[in-house]
């Protein structure tokens, strides 16, 4: 008989984790508090697979940005100060990671996963003919408004022999959707692609119904963690008890609440926003995925529709819409790509990314012998779901895992 493994969370980041885990030859529980899968921050993500792009969002001057934003309506940073001591801590982290030298530590610790996570999509749909979830290698182009950024940019590729500087009339002949649009230059990065994130999911549930090895649980709210002598014993649900004998946590930011006696989970919500908007007959969408560098929001064809999604609020557990946000995002779009989809029939969503102050995820064993944690991706789960999943998986088989996990184990677990 398979060796079981509980796996708590939904998402791209539960799925790919149990998915890996039933190719590795084990069995799955997979607990889901909400009735269907990827129904939270995996539902409308930007759907970029962004593995060249993942600095961190703390970096040197990004505090006296910030304070810039925090004064325009349509900013896309919104701080709301709470009574709440984990929002606190968290932005204290956060400040004290802003710096050069440590956001440049980062990212070669993400870049390393990122890259993995790309190889292993790859072999996963290769494998397993993996598809149906509007996945395409399309290419990213991050385009510039501003010149001193765009000199930043040029003077800072992470990979110039595969990276184009493009000026604006290269802009138009690469991407006609852009002919009108207001940028001075761009970069692009062809080998970047792009994918509906919860069809991607339902894709992996579909593969893991049919192997037998995976149970869903869904519409259960982990209430407990039970423990005894630096072990996890069991899980607490809505109406029963379940023994465990290996658990990974990858409820997002959830997983904090589920606390465990000297397991520090330094997480916390940015919530982002999107628009799903139909591309009909007469519409000039982008074929190439597009980020706006000096707006931050981001763009991508899934089929016939067009993703649009940006923001980061620091707002504490809210996930309700918010008008003005979305009205914002929404007149930005209509006036850079006025033509590339009907945004007024778009459809609206927020979601809560967790990120860890840093930017890098929790990835790996704790203080507890059977107890993982695969948290804390921020807005690169999607990007980053693939490898963090199969780490997970070759760590709990007690393999050597496929690529060095120096700066992404937890620190304090």
């Amino acid at each position: 008989m398979a060796q079981r493994v509980v796996v708590i969370g939904g998402g791209v980041i539960g799925l790919a984790t149990a998915y890996a885990l039933v190719r590795e030859g084990f069995a799955v529980d997979l607990i889901e508090a909400r009735d269907s899968l990827a129904g939270g921050t995996s539902f409308a993500n930007g759907g970029q697979l962004s593995y060249r792009y993942v600095s961190p969002l703390a970096d040197a001057g990004v505090p006296l940005q910030a304070l810039g934003w925090l004064l325009r309506s349509d900013s896309p940073l919104k701080l709301r100060p709470r009574l709440d001591l984990a929002q606190w801590r968290w932005l204290g982290a956060f400040m004290a990671a802003c710096r050069s030298s440590v956001n440049r530590t980062n990212a070669a610790h993400l870049l390393r996963l990122a890259l993995h996570s790309q190889a292993t999509l790859a072999q996963w749909r290769n494998d397993d003919a993996l598809e149906d979830f509007a996945w395409r290698r399309n290419g990213k182009l991050v385009t510039f408004r501003n010149a001193a950024s765009f000199a930043h940019a040029r003077a800072h590729l992470l990979d110039p022999k595969d990276q184009q500087v493009l000026d604006a009339s290269a802009i138009a002949a690469l991407e006609p959707s852009l002919a009108e649009a207001p940028f001075i230059g761009g970069v692009f990065t062809a080998d970047e692609e792009v994918a509906d994130c919860q069809r991607f999911c339902l894709a992996l549930a579909q593969r893991l119904q049919a192997s037998g090895q995976c149970r869903f649980l869904l519409g259960q709210t982990v209430t407990k963690i039970q423990h005894a002598d630096g072990m996890v014993q069991a899980v607490e649900l809505n109406d029963q008890r379940l023994p465990v004998e290996r658990l990974v946590l990858c409820a997002g930011h959830r997983s904090a609440s589920l606390g465990l006696p000297g397991l520090h989970l330094p997480i916390y919500p940015l919530k982002g926003y999107s628009l799903t908007a139909p591309i009909t007959a007469g519409h000039q969408a982008p074929d190439v995925s597009i980020t706006d560098y000096d707006r931050k929001i981001v763009y991508a064809r899934l089929d016939d529709q067009l993703r649009v999604a940006a923001m980061v609020d620091i707002v504490g557990y809210d996930e309700s819409l918010d008008p003005a946000r979305l009205a914002s995002m929404r007149q930005l779009a209509a006036s850079t790509l006025p033509n590339a989809a009907d945004y007024t029939h778009a459809r609206e969503w927020a979601g809560m990314r967790p990120a860890t102050p840093s930017g890098v995820p929790l990835l790996g064993t704790t203080r507890y012998r059977n107890l993982w944690l695969n948290l804390g991706h921020g807005a690169l789960g999607f990007t980053l779901a693939s490898a963090s999943g199969q780490l997970l998986a070759e760590l709990i088989a007690g393999r050597a895992p496929s690529i060095d996990l120096h700066g992404l184990t937890p620190r304090a677990a």
